[in-house]
C-alpha cells in the first residue's frame, strides 16, 4: 500500500507536459509604454493607405481586368500546353498583361486579359496565336466573356463600399456585445489594417483585383476576432480589479492573452504561406496580402485597439460594462 501511495504521489508531483512550451507563458511586458510609436508607425501605414484608396477611386491604381474591363478567354487542346510556354507566347505577341490559369482535369487554359477590343476579335487573336505554335494541340474557343469598362467601375465601387460598410457592421457589432466605446476602438483598428494593407499591397505594386478584395474582407474578420479576445480579457479585469489604474488592467490583459494570441497568428502565417508557395501565381497576391494582413492584425489589436480604450480612460470606461 505504501509503494501504491509513493507511486500516486510521486505521479501527481509529475511536472505537467506543456505544448508549444516555447512560448512565453508569463509576461509583463509594458505594451501601453510603446503606444506613441506604434501610433506614429500606424499614422505612416494609414495615410499610405488612403493615397492607395485615392489611386484606386480615381482608377489611377494597378486594376484588375474586373475593374478596368477586358476579355476572358477560355481555350481547350487535344494535347495539353503547358503554361509557362502559353504565357510566353501570350507576352511575346501583345498579351503581357494577360492571366492565365490552367483548368485541372482538364486540357483548358482559362485566358484574362484587358485590351479593349470588342471579345470575339481578341479571342481570335489569342486562338490564332495558339494555332501556329501548337498546331498539334488544336486550340478550340471554348467561352469568351467581354467585360465594358462601366461595368468594370461599378464593380470597382460596389468593392471600396463592400469594405466600408462590412467595418461599420464591426462597429455595431462590438457595440452591442461590448460597449460603444470598444466598438468604435475596434473599428477604428479595423479601419486601420484595411487601410494598412491596402498601402502596403499599393506599394508592393499588386494589382487590385476581386480576390484582393476577397482578401481584405478576410483581414478585416481576422482582426475583429484576435481584438474580441482582448477585449474579453480586459472586461473581465476590469470587474476584477476595478481599483487598479486602467494602463495597468490593458497591459495584464495583453500579456495574458499574449501566448494564445502568437499561436493564431503562427498557424494563420503557417497556412498563408503554404497558400503563397503552392497556390500559383493567380492565388500569390491574394497569399500575401493574407500575410501581410494578418501581421498587422495582431499588431493593431495590441498596439492600437486597446490603447484607444486607453485614450478614453476620463470618459467613463468602468467596470460597468455589459455583460
Amino acid at each position: 500500500m505504501k509503494n501504491n501511495a509513493k507511486s500516486v504521489s510521486a505521479s501527481l508531483t509529475q511536472p505537467t507536459v506543456r505544448f508549444f512550451s516555447v512560448l512565453p507563458q508569463e509576461t509583463h511586458i509594458d505594451f501601453m509604454g510603446k503606444r506613441y510609436i506604434a501610433f506614429g508607425l500606424s499614422t505612416v501605414l494609414v495615410l499610405l493607405g488612403i493615397f492607395a484608396f485615392v489611386q484606386i477611386w480615381t482608377g489611377n491604381a494597378k486594376m484588375g481586368l474586373e475593374f478596368t474591363g477586358g476579355t476572358a478567354i477560355t481555350l481547350d487542346f487535344e494535347q495539353p500546353v503547358p503554361i509557362d510556354q502559353a504565357r510566353t507566347l501570350l507576352a511575346q505577341n501583345g498579351f503581357s498583361d494577360a492571366q492565365i490559369q490552367d483548368i485541372k482535369g482538364t486540357n483548358q487554359l482559362a485566358i484574362r486579359t484587358k485590351l479593349s477590343e470588342e471579345g470575339e476579335q481578341v479571342s481570335a487573336r489569342i486562338q490564332a496565336l495558339f494555332e501556329k505554335s501548337f498546331a498539334d494541340s488544336r486550340p478550340v474557343v471554348v467561352s469568351t466573356e467581354f467585360i465594358g469598362p462601366t461595368i468594370g467601375r461599378e464593380l470597382r465601387d460596389k468593392a471600396i463600399w463592400a469594405v466600408v460598410f462590412s467595418t461599420l457592421g464591426f462597429l455595431v457589432y462590438i457595440a452591442f456585445r461590448f460597449d460603444f466605446k470598444f466598438g468604435v476602438a475596434a473599428a477604428i483598428a479595423t479601419f486601420h489594417d484595411v487601410f494598412s494593407v491596402l498601402g502596403l499591397s499599393w506599394a508592393l505594386g499588386m494589382e487590385f483585383t476581386l480576390l484582393i478584395v476577397t482578401a481584405l474582407l478576410t483581414i478585416a474578420g481576422y482582426s475583429l476576432t484576435d481584438t474580441v479576445v482582448v477585449f474579453d480579457r480586459i472586461r473581465e479585469n476590469l470587474r476584477k480589479h476595478q481599483r487598479d489604474p486602467l494602463i495597468k488592467i490593458i497591459n495584464g490583459a495583453l500579456n495574458q492573452v499574449l501566448s494564445r494570441t502568437i499561436l493564431t497568428s503562427l498557424t494563420t502565417l503557417l497556412a498563408a504561406l503554404v497558400l503563397y508557395i503552392l497556390g500559383g501565381p493567380v492565388l500569390r497576391d491574394f497569399a500575401l496580402v493574407l500575410i501581410i494582413g494578418v501581421i498587422v492584425g495582431t499588431y493593431s489589436s495590441i498596439f492600437i485597439a486597446s490603447p484607444i480604450l486607453l485614450i478614453w480612460r476620463r470618459r467613463g470606461l468602468t467596470a460597468q460594462v455589459k455583460g
